[in-house]
């Protein structure tokens, strides 16, 4: 492995750390930080039967939201476009979804836990000087939550950029735009961390520095749009970073 990456800088040397040592702000979506997986298992606790089903048309009908009321410009929080799309689920696989039990199911995502890797990677990165932020559809208030619940609040910049700020969602050019319009920063300058292949895409779209946290071994899309660095967990976007030249 070494010898490759020797090889590597080698034929691509100086532009391949040039670029990663130009970066100063480190965006991630809340989903490489935050475990998703307490909030599908509550939905099968609580249906068991039509649960993969239930979380199926959800997932589908969230994305689909956002992404119309951007597109037709009628915007609403993505905590409001989530519940509205677990009602949809609910009534499309014929459950019988109470206001109790969509309140317990919405909860969960403002209770979030990090991943095992999250916070000794934070920590690593934050001790760089890079400047740790997110650029997620999450709402300030669903970030600030679960960045509580998780006890990461002091590894991340006071300023968390929610997409309400820009009343549009990913991939929206005006969602990821925030990074540069909030932090002052070039596209250049701004490491996007994506959880989802559709993120990744988006952000490299919008031409920022992308690295993929691919945690669920996804395929790339296929829309023309190569991430710069891709793995497993934050660790492995540790690695990638410290492949750069000393900051």
């Amino acid at each position: 492995m070494k010898f490759l990456m020797v090889v590597f800088l080698a034929l691509f040397g100086s532009s391949y750390v040039e670029a990663k040592n130009d970066i100063k702000v480190i965006a991630f979506d809340a989903f490489p930080v935050f475990d998703p997986r307490p909030i599908f298992k509550t939905v099968q606790e609580l249906f068991p039967e039509k649960a993969d089903k239930l979380v199926e048309v959800w997932q589908a009908k969230q994305f689909s939201y956002t992404w119309l009321r951007t597109s037709g410009e009628q915007y609403k929080d993505f905590y409001q476009v989530t519940e509205d799309a677990l009602v949809y689920a609910a009534k499309n696989v014929k459950v019988d979804l109470t206001e109790k039990q969509k309140q317990q199911i919405m909860g969960e995502y403002l209770k979030l836990k990090p991943w095992p890797d999250a916070m000794d990677a934070l920590q690593k990165l934050k001790d760089k000087k890079y400047k740790i932020t997110f650029l997620s559809n999450f709402t300030e208030e669903m970030l600030k939550s679960n960045l509580k619940s998780s006890k990461l609040e002091k590894l991340f910049s006071p300023l968390l950029l929610s997409t309400d700020l820009a009343k549009a969602f990913k991939p929206s050019p005006k969602a990821y735009n925030l990074a540069i319009e909030h932090f002052g920063v070039k596209k250049k300058e701004v490491l996007f961390v994506a959880f989802a292949p559709w993120d990744a895409a988006g952000a490299k779209w919008f031409g920022y520095p992308t690295f993929w946290v691919n945690r669920s071994s996804f395929p790339p899309e296929e829309l023309g749009a190569e991430v710069d660095g891709m793995g497993k967990n934050l660790e492995d976007l540790v690695r990638y970073m410290e492949t750069t030249s000393e900051k």
